[in-house]
């Protein structure tokens, strides 16, 4: 049935349009951009300030979301990870999708702009086009490199909330944001890993299917042995203390041992689970960067 001739109360149009937008996804990039918050050197920016930024960088993490779910539709319909999303199964018309993620573009771009400057709206806007039109549209088809590139879309919020907050982008948020960049290949491997027939039923290479699954994990081990000191840079210079520091080894060995029971069980059931560990892991970071940030 034509999506547009559906009948829906005011409750199901709402919770369409949320879907569309993934806010689980949502939730842990906004989190990621907190402890920027808290790092400013000049004191806590006022709440509604805070708030205001929130918004235009979750309205331009939604953008991606529908607009990636825009371009993939064909390929979502074939995998079933993705096939009960509201554009396969004719929820919401294609060109309504796409008029959608534009004006989330367009609303997000204006919020960071009036709210934060305009080098907050620039990385937010850029954000956007580079994982629509680099990510999702370019080198995601095209190479199993695609998440390792791709990734620094995902990594900009703590870039947008520095520039929001200091008009310009620090070392302290550019370290968190490589926290963010090295984290995403071992923890999106892990999904290509136990989903990878349906990745090579969408046509999409990822790396288990162009070079196998065991050196997909030895790819993954490699970049968590990088990951673990890169974690610990903000404590090197000064940006956290103690806390985070013995939390960030502690976090960081056990995440370690992790992708080593990926690599020596070779399992798509292990698989499933150091992705479920990978997202207590980077929250896990955050949350004390957070705590070390208000206590010490």
């Amino acid at each position: 049935m034509n999506a547009s001739v559906i009948k829906r109360s005011p409750r199901q149009v709402l919770d369409l349009y949320v879907q569309m937008t993934r806010p689980r996804v949502l939730a842990l990039v906004l989190f990621t951009g907190l402890p920027v918050f808290a790092m400013n050197q000049t004191g806590l920016p006022s709440l509604s300030k805070t708030l205001w930024v929130l918004l235009g960088t979750a309205l331009a993490g939604a953008a991606c979301s529908v607009l990636n779910a825009y371009v993939e539709r064909e390929s979502d319909a074939r995998m079933a990870r993705t096939q009960s999303r509201p554009l396969p199964v004719a929820q919401m018309a294609p060109g309504h999708a796409a008029f959608y993620g534009m004006l989330l573009s367009v609303v997000s771009t204006a919020v960071l702009w009036l709210t934060g400057g305009w080098v907050a709206a620039a990385v937010g806007a850029g954000s956007i086009a580079f994982y629509v039109l680099v990510y999702t549209m370019w080198l995601k088809p095209r190479t199993p490199q695609n998440i390792v590139i791709g990734g620094a879309a995902g990594a900009t919020t703590p870039l947008i909330a520095d520039a929001a907050l200091t008009g310009s982008i620090g070392w302290g948020s550019l370290m968190l944001f490589l926290i963010i960049f090295f984290w995403t290949p071992p923890h999106f491997w892990a999904i290509a890993l136990f989903r990878k027939e349906e990745y090579a039923s969408a046509g999409i290479p990822m790396m288990p299917n162009v070079v196998g699954d065991q050196p997909t994990r030895w790819r993954m081990l490699a970049y968590t042995l990088l990951l673990v000191p890169i974690s610990l840079a903000p404590v090197a210079v000064g940006y956290m203390g103690w806390l985070y520091g013995a939390s960030a080894v502690a976090l960081g060995l056990w995440f370690t041992w992790r992708c080593i029971g990926v690599l020596r069980a070779q399992d798509h059931a292990v698989d499933r689970s150091f992705f479920m560990a990978s997202n207590l892991y980077l929250m896990g970071l955050f949350a004390f960067m957070l705590v070390d940030v208000a206590v010490l």
